[in-house]
């Protein structure tokens, strides 16, 4: 509590309570917790050391068929550094892929695909309207993004986060499988990805309510059915990746 300038700490018999609008992260706190249990998720890089880290692990690259993917968050909020970053990897032999909303300007969004292998981008909701609502950004830029990478030919992957009754319907899904078969010769592969409930702790620790805490996983036979959306959409290869309910 002392260590805290900002006065941003309180002790309640709940337990330690932060002011997240006081707090600056600057860090004092955590040094000075003798138990560990408070700390700063995150912390600063400098390109060589990154690329060190990253270059230790290049065996299981090799081995695996993989590489190195910038995710986030969103990696374009740190465009440059992402964009260096990416093409000092590649010097190093190390393949990367650029995973985004796409939400950018063309000439940020170019110039960071063009330094990845492949893109995996997220196409969320079809609809401009509920596209607005459940992300708080228009779609145009992201379907921009898109078109930008069927004009480069960059390899690219399009992730949809199935979130119930949010992302979940088959209009949706069967709208996004459209785009795709009509729009994007570039992409290699549609993935499903179902929404998680492990993360309900990371909320619990930055005192927010996860809204889906109490849904259940999604049944793999209900992840068929828009698997079966898509295809008749026209995309061929479609993976669903993430956690489904066993069957009872």
């Amino acid at each position: 509590l002392a260590a805290c300038s900002e006065h941003a700490l309180v002790l309640t018999p709940e337990g330690m309570k932060i002011d997240r609008d006081a707090c600056t992260a600057c860090g004092a706190c955590a040094d000075a917790c003798p138990a560990g249990a408070l700390e700063i998720i995150g912390s600063p890089w400098t390109m060589d050391r990154l690329l060190d880290e990253v270059v230790r692990d290049s065996e299981f690259y090799n081995n695996s068929g993989g590489g190195v993917t910038l995710s986030g968050g969103e990696p374009l909020m740190q465009h440059e550094f992402a964009s260096e970053f990416m093409s000092a990897c590649r010097n190093a032999g190390l393949h990367v892929a650029l995973d985004t909303t796409g939400y950018a300007s063309k000439e940020i969004f170019t110039r960071a695909a063009d330094k990845a292998d492949l893109v995996l981008l997220d196409i969320k909701h079809f609809d401009p309207d509920t596209h607005r609502r459940i992300t708080g950004i228009p779609l145009e830029p992201v379907k921009a993004s898109a078109a930008a990478l069927a004009e480069m030919q960059k390899p690219m992957w399009v992730r949809t986060p199935v979130i119930p009754g949010a992302t979940d319907s088959n209009e949706n899904i069967a709208a996004i499988a459209a785009f795709i078969s009509e729009n994007l010769p570039n992409c290699e592969r549609y993935d499903l990805l179902p929404f998680s409930n492990l993360c309900v702790s990371k909320y619990e620790r930055l005192g927010l309510k996860y809204e889906y805490e109490h849904s259940p996983l999604y049944p793999m036979e209900r992840m068929e059915e828009l698997r079966e959306t898509a295809l008749r959409g026209g995309v061929k290869n479609i993976v669903i990746q993430g956690l489904t309910a066993r069957k009872s």
